[in-house]
Formats: C-alpha cells, sequence, structure tokens
C-alpha cells in the first residue's frame, strides 16, 4: 500500500486525488506515505496548504517505485498462474507511458496473445524513465514510451513522431490560428502533463520556448487529456498535448499544432538489448501496425 500511495501522490500531486484513484480514504493514502517516508528515513514529498511536490528524493526515488510495482504485479501473475496449474507460463510485462499510442497496443496485443498462448501479457502504465530502469532490472519486457537520453543497455525504435498540439477555446483570441508558436504562447497560462509523469515531453516543450525565446508558464498538470480538456474547457488556460493522445476532437476546443523547432517528440519502443522472443515480437508488431496507412487494418 505504501509504494501505490506514493505513486499516486506524486503523478496526482494531490492526497485526494490519489485517494480517489486508490479508492481509500485520504488519511489512509497520508498514513501510508508518511509510513514510508518514517522508514526511508526522509520526505517524499514538500506539503504546503495550496501544493504538493516531489522532494528530491521523491523524484529520485519514483522510477524505483514504479519497477517495484511492476515486479510485484509480475509477482502476482505468476503466483497466480503457478496456482492454476500453469507451470509453463512465462509472464511479459508491458510498460507504456501516459500519452503514448494505447490504441496501436490494443491492435497488437490479441495476435501476440494467438503467437504466445503460454505468455501471460500484464500491461503496466509506467512512465519512461521507470521504463528504462525496469528494463535494465529485468522486470519488464517491452515499454513503449517518449525517446529520451540515458538509453545504455536499452534499445529503442521510433513508432512515430507526434507534434505539440494546443488545445484553444473556440471563443479565445488565439482559436482562429493555424498553427502557433512558443512565442505567441509565450506567458500564456498553460496545462499539460505533470514533469514526473513524461519527463521528456515536458523537457521538449520546454526546449521549445528556450529556444524561441519565450516564457513556460505551466499554471496546471494533470494526467489525461481528458483532464486537460476539462480545464481548457472551463476557461482555466490554454491546454498542451500531442497528437497521439487525441482520439478525437474535444467538443467546443480548437485543436491546433505547435510550429518551431522542438515541437515534436519521438515516441519510442523499448526493449532489452536481448528481448525474449515475445518481447521481439510485440515489438515487430508495434513497428509494422506504426507504419500503416491511418485507417489501415481497421475494417467498416
Amino acid at each position: 500500500m505504501e509504494l501505490e500511495a506514493f505513486v499516486a501522490v506524486a503523478e496526482e500531486l494531490h492526497f485526494g486525488r490519489a485517494a480517489a484513484r486508490l479508492h481509500r480514504g485520504q488519511p489512509t493514502v497520508s498514513d501510508a506515505v508518511r509510513r514510508l517516508e518514517n522508514a526511508l528515513g526522509g520526505r517524499l514529498f514538500h506539503r504546503t496548504s495550496r501544493r504538493v511536490s516531489l522532494t528530491e528524493l521523491g523524484a529520485e526515488l519514483l522510477p524505483d517505485a514504479h519497477a517495484a510495482l511492476a515486479q510485484l504485479r509480475r509477482f502476482q501473475q505468476r503466483g497466480r498462474a503457478l496456482a492454476a496449474g500453469e507451470r509453463t507460463r512465462t509472464t511479459l510485462v508491458v510498460g507504456h507511458a501516459e500519452y503514448t499510442a494505447q490504441r496501436l497496443l490494443l491492435r497488437c496485443l490479441p495476435p501476440l496473445r494467438d503467437r504466445f498462448p503460454d505468455v501471460a501479457i500484464v500491461p503496466e502504465p509506467m512512465p519512461t524513465a521507470a521504463q528504462l530502469e525496469a528494463l535494465r532490472a529485468g522486470v519488464i519486457g517491452l515499454g513503449i514510451g517518449w525517446a529520451t537520453d540515458g538509453l545504455t543497455g536499452v534499445r529503442a525504435r521510433v513508432l512515430s513522431t507526434e507534434r505539440f498540439m494546443a488545445l484553444v477555446p473556440a471563443t479565445h483570441p488565439l482559436a482562429g490560428h493555424a498553427e502557433l508558436s512558443a512565442s505567441e504562447l509565450s506567458t500564456t497560462a498553460l496545462l499539460t502533463w505533470p514533469h514526473q509523469i513524461n519527463s521528456g515531453l515536458c523537457d521538449r516543450l520546454l526546449a521549445a520556448f528556450r529556444i524561441g525565446g519565450a516564457d513556460l508558464r505551466i499554471i496546471r498538470t494533470a494526467d489525461s487529456v481528458q483532464a486537460i480538456a476539462a480545464h481548457v474547457a472551463a476557461g482555466t488556460g490554454i491546454g498542451i498535448t500531442v497528437g497521439s493522445a487525441l482520439d478525437h476532437r474535444p467538443p467546443g476546443l480548437r485543436v491546433i499544432p505547435l510550429t518551431g523547432p522542438s515541437t515534436t517528440a519521438d515516441q519510442v519502443v523499448l526493449t532489452a538489448a536481448e528481448p525474449t522472443d515475445a518481447a521481439g515480437a510485440l515489438r515487430d508488431l508495434l513497428l509494422d501496425a506504426s507504419a500503416e496507412p491511418p485507417g489501415a487494418g481497421h475494417p467498416g
């Protein structure tokens, strides 16, 4: 419970939302985080009446917490399989970062299951940094994340290059633009993903503003594009997301691509240097599916 509480609060940056996500009471989540902090001998969060943020210790340990949770779920999956008499069954844990093309993964899992019926497949939400640690430790077999530095011991193949998109209220003065530059969004109140969920995307977006000589002013973060769109619709500010996260056009909002240097990010599939047969097969399925023209493979 302590690790789950730590990860939920780290991703939500709000104890109430973390408690709702875990279907627990807020005091239970707070107590769990406090027990973990006491066991570690250090604070994981800075807490004020208005804001929760990760300490340096918390940010450093978050990828390890994700990897540990993935290891626990793999243990549980394998334990259930062994208890059911499936002694030859192995497990493939697939890490996938928020905002990646999960529809692509959903297309590829059924054919993988047909090819490897004795492999238990466990999808696991996990930031890219945590995927890298988990791949090196052998905790997961494959990851879908965002291009980043520090890829020693891990192989990355590009699935797609995604453009940053602005979600703008239809009545906003910028709504009539065909494209938006960082300078046009300078000092504008922006809503986007938390750095601890997608540090690579945040760093890329920061680079776009820095190159454009603009100020990046993020006033709120949310862990899903639907939550960002809701805040934009409520008039809080302009949202920033990536094209792969938009499975529909939010009503009442304009979706406007960003233009200029560093306004795209590579979505990648990550494997160990020597992946298992099942992990290698899933990588190839993902690469093949990503190369198909839009709408291909979807009859109807």
